[in-house]
């Protein structure tokens, strides 16, 4: 019973085409996670630093790399919630 409730749920999954909306709906919670992370990293500019550290707000690569993954975890489950919703 429960391995077919678990089934006809994950084949529910609604999976969206690529497009120039769902870009930018990565792109704007990047930006968000960044500037986020800009204001609660502890020491954001420890450790190797970027070849143009004033365009991504003086980050250093570690912390560049942890905010761009949130900002992917953010932006998968904007763009699905919003699939679901039928909004997209």
């Amino acid at each position: 019973m429960y391995s077919s409730l678990l089934l006809a749920a994950s084949s529910a999954a609604t999976t969206v085409q690529w497009s120039p909306k769902i870009a930018m709906i990565m792109i704007v919670c990047n930006i968000f996670a960044i500037a986020v992370g800009k204001f609660t990293i502890a020491k954001p500019n420890v450790g190797p630093g970027l070849p143009s550290p004033q365009m991504f707000g003086g980050l250093s690569l570690g912390a560049l790399l942890g905010t761009t993954s949130l900002g992917h975890i953010l932006g998968v489950g904007v763009i699905l919630g919003l699939a679901n919703t039928g909004a997209l």
